[in-house]
């Protein structure tokens, strides 16, 4: 294949890649609601996710470029990765399991989708080159989703969310902001230094360095409930081997590839979208939710367009030429 082709094809890829990162990715709503649903404390939800995701990644490192240049990396620069983990990692899932138990799991999973357009917003605070841009054809998509996403929380609340509810959503928009920031911002740090980690590297080197503050979440979760039960660590467990390896990675992998164009990782971001139809699948089928009517459904529907034109403005864009892509790569060493 030409060179022209691969790069044409690599946005397609990526977004296609970020689209199955979702189906794994929704099992942390539905898991997490089952936790919350059976008294497990939030804090307890959050961290065992991490304490157990990092035993499941070290098989896999020897495969994936081994630990040592991860290790070299933290050496170098610390406060970096201790910043990404604590933004990408920690803010992001302490956030969304606290929330977990304000009502059904797709509700929970359609307020998360703010982060279809959060990660394009951060984008002029922390580029310096093309990047900066906002894309005015990914933010009017981006719109399309959330207006879906506003209606089905509008049909499943009827007028008004209580103070629990509206503090809850906050928390899921908090989380959504958090989880691409933390990744744009590894990235951009991997750039400038020229290291070329894979997504499994990073996504280990972040689970590493967020390990002392999910201690502290631990011990939070211990004085409030004391030890977790079996069934929350096995729930927990579950979490861990499909979102926290399985679809971390498949996403860092995703934004890896389209990292400098970007309506393409605006794109691969959004596709985290379609977590919503699946948690409304996996909810009514495994967890007696009941599913959205009215104007909840049409909220769903947009939703489903959006992900289509998301997916339709990349292949038109993928057709970019080389030399544009390669003017979007001078922040590499700024």
């Amino acid at each position: 294949m030409t060179p022209t082709g691969k790069v044409r094809r690599r946005p397609v890829l990526a977004v296609f890649v970020a689209f199955c990162s979702a189906l794994f990715f929704t099992l942390t709503y539905v898991l997490n609601r089952a936790s919350a649903s059976d008294g497990g404390h939030w804090a307890w939800t959050a961290s065992l996710r991490y304490f157990i995701t990092l035993p499941l990644l070290l098989p896999l490192m020897p495969w994936q470029g081994g630990i040592r240049p991860i290790l070299t990396s933290i050496t170098a620069h610390p406060w970096v990765w201790l910043k990404c983990g604590a933004i990408g990692f920690l803010l992001f899932y302490a956030t969304l399991s606290y929330a977990a138990s304000s009502g059904p799991s797709w509700l929970v999973a359609g307020t998360f989708q703010f982060t279809v357009i959060a990660g394009m917003l951060c984008s002029p605070f922390i580029y310096q080159d093309e990047r900066r841009r906002i894309p005015s054809s990914g933010i009017a998509i981006s719109l399309l989703i959330l207006s879906g996403v506003f209606m089905m929380q509008a049909g499943q609340s009827g007028e008004s969310l209580d103070t629990h509810g509206w503090i809850a959503a906050g928390c899921v928009i908090v989380g959504a902001v958090a989880y691409p920031l933390g990744n744009r911002l590894l990235l951009l740090h991997l750039e400038r230094t020229n290291e070329d980690l894979t997504a499994a590297q990073r996504v280990f080197g972040m689970t590493l360095v967020s390990q002392p503050l999910w201690i502290l979440v631990a011990a939070f979760g211990f004085t409030q409930a004391g030890l977790p039960s079996p069934g929350q660590v096995g729930l927990a467990a579950g979490v861990a081997l499909s979102a926290g390896v399985i679809a971390t990675i498949l996403f860092f992998e995703a934004t890896g590839m389209v990292r400098d164009q970007p309506v393409a990782l605006g794109a691969a971001e959004s596709m985290q979208a379609s977590e919503l139809i699946f948690a409304m699948l996996l909810g009514v089928a495994f967890l007696n939710e009941s599913w959205p009517r009215g104007v909840a459904m049409i909220g769903a529907i947009l939703v489903i367009l959006g992900i289509i034109c998301f997916a339709m403005i990349v292949s038109w864009s993928s057709s970019a030429s080389s030399q544009e892509i390669k003017a979007m790569r001078s922040d590499k060493g700024g």
